[in-house]
């Protein structure tokens, strides 16, 4: 997901984010990989660490707020996430094979604001999800993590998951819509070349 302009404060509770990874490209929705559910992590090593230092690398890069690692290409169940919540607040983290929960009922409430996707860049339009969401998964050492919040943070982790799951936000729109979001992007295209952001 793309960045919003927000404040400073850092919430780690699972410990900061890797460092040292290469910048990739970012891979584009119609790839296969990013339309199929993604292979559970089941080894955690030296490669999944890697991998993750190079996700977070392109998350910057890119200047989002998230990336899944099926945006690199890779079939794997994981994500990384820097993004604020309603508040302003950073939250950090990696989750391996996460598990979303979402309100139910008389707690379940809409937020219809805008949402993009770096494997589809220089596009917005609104899709409503859920104001608050949470998420359990394992760590990059297999150890439990949890995350939870609202804001621009309940939008993060639900479309991080999804990526997770084979599901694009597009996935999720009505066709008027997809077709808005298939003309700005369209019309931003020359500004993401296929190697971006690594080419930059």
């Amino acid at each position: 997901m793309p960045a919003e302009p927000t404040g400073s404060t850092v919430h780690a509770p699972h410990g900061p984010l890797p460092t040292g990874g290469t910048a990739r490209p970012v891979t584009r929705w119609g790839t296969p990989v990013m339309h199929s559910p993604q292979q559970q992590v089941t080894a955690y090593d030296d490669a999944l660490r890697s991998l993750a230092a190079d996700m977070v690398a392109t998350m910057y890069a890119a200047d989002g707020v998230g990336l899944a690692a099926c945006q690199v290409g890779e079939d794997v169940a994981m994500f990384v996430f820097d993004c604020p919540d309603e508040s302003g607040e950073h939250t950090v983290g990696v989750v391996c094979n996460p598990v979303v929960t979402l309100p139910e009922g008389r707690d379940r409430s809409l937020d219809d604001g805008e949402e993009g996707c770096l494997s589809f860049p220089g596009a917005f339009v609104e899709c409503a999800r859920p104001d608050w969401a949470a998420v359990d998964g394992t760590g990059l050492d297999g150890e439990p993590v949890h995350f939870e919040g609202d804001g621009l943070l309940a939008r993060c982790l639900q479309h991080e998951t999804d990526h997770t799951l084979g599901t694009v936000f597009g996935d999720r729109l009505p066709t008027k819509a997809r077709k808005k979001l298939q003309k700005q992007h369209d019309k931003a295209a020359d500004d993401y070349p296929l190697d971006w952001p690594a080419g930059s």
